[in-house]
């Protein structure tokens, strides 16, 4: 890999490597894209139904393919160069976004084609995420991962800021369709950025260990690998029970706070916000030590959070309360993924990666339907809170049995960097 200068800002070391600079430099871009459709397709699908339960049903549509099929995606990912998989989802990305803007700026969208793209488009996703995940480790090997992984939230969040924030003012003045076709374009910027990189060729898997023995292959080691399994399970909760509050943001922007797009644009750019400041302070560390308890009080807040956020009926105060909530889950998520990133082989790296996939977005889709349904009968508030309580009662569980595998997970670090600086 192509290198900057040794005095490059430790804040920001891992753009030093220049496929990771391509690739950040193409994602934000895409990534805005990303945000401004999400916010879009969630104001019309509420436009055109009124309903919490509707929301709640498009979210599971959109990020159940991963809950089912993110293990294959995973194996895909092992076996196969990661650079093309990415390479390939991002442009199927791209093409259904197109479509969904043609069917919207012609007047003709129904909710039913939403639903349908939204599942097409979760399924690229449980392909995406395993592989794109585990080729980070290719563009800046295991010494600047971290870094890397820190960056890339960054990256991700700047755009969750300016993404809602365009997108919601678009939608006031020219309508959602325009945002389904800004995203599409984009993704031109992210494809470009990887057909620019010059990559050592990459080895598949084995040929012996393919079909049901590769995936339970990746199972196996995570269910039996305690610090593992206790990372996923508590980004299992986390995703099922307080991440829903966001399918359910545009019921708080319209009935709640009595705004419009612009309010939810409001709301969800706060949220980017606190989930930035998140992935910048974890830039800035250079070790691992206190990450997994990072992870869990982070888990706290991000509860906590939620439940004061249920109960504001103002739009600043609920702005305000968003960002704790955005810095906690931001927190966890990427502490998580480092430590998992740093424990495991790396010929298991895409299935784990994958099952990491389901449990931050494959387990969300069942945490919307529930929350869309229970919105519709005890309300929108009385959801987030429970679910807030929920996130900060498995997170303190979490906190109290870390010491009894903290010495397992230094183990399995130790190991994987001799690995690293034998090979």
């Amino acid at each position: 890999m192509t290198l900057l200068p040794s005095k490059y800002p430790a804040a920001i070391r891992s753009l030093r490597h220049r496929n990771f600079r391509l690739f950040f430099g193409g994602q934000l871009i895409s990534l805005i894209g990303t945000w401004m459709q999400s916010l879009a397709q969630a104001w019309l699908v509420y436009r055109l139904t009124g309903s919490a339960a509707q929301l709640g049903l498009v979210s599971f549509c959109g990020q159940i393919p991963v809950f089912l099929f993110a293990t294959i995606g995973g194996s895909v990912a092992d076996r196969f160069p990661r650079h093309r998989i990415v390479i390939a989802t991002q442009t199927s990305a791209m093409i259904l976004a197109g479509i969904l803007a043609a069917l919207t700026l012609t007047g003709v969208v129904q909710v039913w084609e939403i639903f349908v793209l939204a599942f097409c488009l979760g399924v690229v996703n449980a392909f995406d995420i395993p592989a794109r995940q585990a080729f980070v480790v290719e563009m800046v090997g295991k010494e600047d991962l971290m870094n890397a992984i820190a960056i890339n939230s960054s990256m991700f969040n700047s755009a969750r800021i300016l993404g809602p924030a365009i997108a919601g003012a678009l939608v006031a003045i020219i309508g959602e369709g325009w945002c389904f076709f800004a995203n599409s374009v984009s993704y031109l910027a992210v494809i470009a950025g990887l057909l620019a990189m010059k990559l050592t060729p990459r080895r598949g898997g084995a040929a012996a260990a393919r079909g049901l023995l590769h995936l339970a292959g990746g199972f196996s080691y995570a269910w039996t690998t305690t610090p593992i399994r206790a990372l996923l399970l508590l980004m299992g909760l986390i995703s099922f029970t307080g991440m829903p509050y966001a399918t359910l943001m545009p019921v708080f922007a319209g009935s709640i706070l009595h705004g419009g797009s612009k309010a939810l644009g409001l709301l969800m750019s706060s949220a980017g916000a606190g989930a930035l400041l998140g992935a910048l302070t974890l830039a800035l560390r250079r070790g691992l030590k206190g990450l997994g308890r990072g992870a869990g009080f982070a888990a706290i807040l991000f509860g906590l959070g939620l439940i004061a956020f249920s109960f504001s009926r103002t739009m600043w105060l609920s702005m305000a309360l968003l960002v704790p909530v955005g810095f906690g889950m931001m927190t966890q998520m990427a502490s998580s993924n480092t430590l998992i990133q740093m424990m495991v082989p790396d010929h298991l790296r895409g299935r784990v990666m994958a099952i990491y996939s389901m449990m931050f977005m494959g387990m969300a889709p069942f945490g919307a339907l529930w929350a869309g349904f229970m919105a519709e009968h005890i309300g929108a508030p009385l959801t987030v809170a429970i679910g807030g309580g929920a996130s900060v009662v498995g997170a303190a569980y979490f906190l109290m049995r870390l010491p009894s595998w903290r010495a397992r997970a230094r183990e399995l670090i130790a190991t994987q960097q001799e690995a690293t600086a034998t090979a």
